[in-house]
């Protein structure tokens, strides 16, 4: 059986203020491309399918275009919900979509109950897992601690006592969550309870392959347990990553191959660190100019209009950053305050702070905005 492994889709979501939906329905028709192109028998989408419970209406209405053609696809199409999602919401009318081949499993109760679907070599039984919120599932399932760990070994109590009735059948699990040995970027929303986090990899033994959301990487943990990561980046944290899914022939045998398929890349990610003059002089920075740009200076003080002066060289620079090389001011300024006109102690605040005295322009600005914090009988 070949198996489509995607995940963390986050429909709806910017990259730092920059749109990003039109990106992802490039990478929605990718999707299908691919499905088409490499025969793919089941595509399994683990959680995060949109960046918030109550995503945009552009989000829902692209999610409800991939999902209706993927239902035309010749694949069948099972989706957990993630951290991120409305079970509720996703899961509306499951039920009814069902019957379209398209199986969304968001629901806790229904861990436990799989998708069979069947190739030739006999079935296989797919079990989705949704995003189990310790705190909520606890109570339901009667959990003695509320922790992530109980929650995933209580749900794979449930997916192998429906294993062991089917000798012979190979098995798929879904997954939303952190995993021991699992590699996180600074995109992905803490999902710790209790300040733990990770499960380990011996929750997911005896699957044959454990499709993996939540971590915007994609790499994996071991032949059978991979995170498909995110289709596009969403944090400078992922520059240079290669984005993508796992294409995954799952053999007779319950042996797995799998290969990262690219993802359509919208723009290159840069991080950039220097003066503001080296960044836009040097030379061997041409290859950056139409990247999205992260940039770091290293200026003694701070450059003026620095972000401005900065996109005219890199008009996609969305992130800007400053590391001051000279000591940081640490202390109250070394002349006492006492009977100085307020407008000279921020003045020299700020010189003390920068090491460099304030412009005429930015005097004035001071000057202006402590006279109207003043009171009345106080000013000259």
């Amino acid at each position: 059986m070949r198996i489509l492994h995607t995940s963390d889709w986050h429909l709806g979501r910017s990259f730092h203020r920059e749109g990003m939906l039109t990106h992802q329905a490039t990478y929605v028709d990718h999707l299908l491309e691919v499905v088409a192109a490499e025969q793919v028998d089941l595509v399994v989408v683990s959680g995060d399918v949109y960046d918030r419970a109550l995503p945009p209406v552009d989000a829902v209405r692209l999610a409800d275009d991939a999902l209706v053609r993927l239902a035309h696809s010749r694949a069948t199409v099972v989706v957990s919900s993630g951290n991120h999602d409305s079970a509720h919401r996703l899961g509306f009318s499951a039920r009814l979509i069902d019957a379209a081949g398209v199986h969304l499993r968001t629901d806790p109760a229904g861990v436990g109950t799989p998708v069979v679907v069947h190739d030739e070599h006999g079935p296989v039984a797919v079990h989705a897992i949704p995003y189990l919120d310790p705190h909520a599932v606890a109570g339901p399932w009667s959990l003695p601690v509320r922790s992530h760990q109980v929650a995933l070994d209580e749900a794979m109590t449930r997916v192998r006592a429906d294993l062991a009735g089917r000798q012979g059948t190979r098995s798929v699990v879904l997954a939303h969550a952190f995993v021991a040995g699992a590699q996180p970027s600074d995109s992905e929303r803490d999902i710790s309870v209790g300040g733990v986090a990770r499960v380990p990899t011996s929750v997911f033994d005896g699957i044959h392959y454990t499709a993996l959301g939540h971590l915007h990487r994609p790499h994996a943990i071991d032949d059978r347990l991979r995170y498909s990561g995110s289709p596009l980046a969403y944090s400078f944290s992922e520059a240079g990553q290669r984005k993508g899914s796992w294409l995954v022939d799952l053999a007779a045998d319950g042996s797995v191959r799998a290969e990262l398929v690219e993802a359509p890349r919208p723009r290159a990610l840069a991080r950039l660190r220097g003066t503001l003059d080296d960044l836009l002089a040097d030379p061997a920075l041409a290859v950056h100019e139409t990247a999205w740009v992260e940039a770091t200076l290293t200026d003694t003080h701070r450059p003026a209009h620095a972000m401005d002066r900065l996109r005219r060289r890199f008009p996609h620079a969305l992130l800007l950053g400053f590391e001051a090389t000279r000591t940081p001011w640490g202390g109250l300024p070394a002349s006492s305050s006492t009977g100085r006109r307020d407008h000279d102690v921020a003045h020299e605040f700020m010189t003390d702070l920068r090491g460099v005295a304030p412009t005429a322009a930015e005097v004035a600005l001071l000057d202006r905005a402590i006279d109207c914090c003043a009171d009345p009988g106080d000013r000259p």
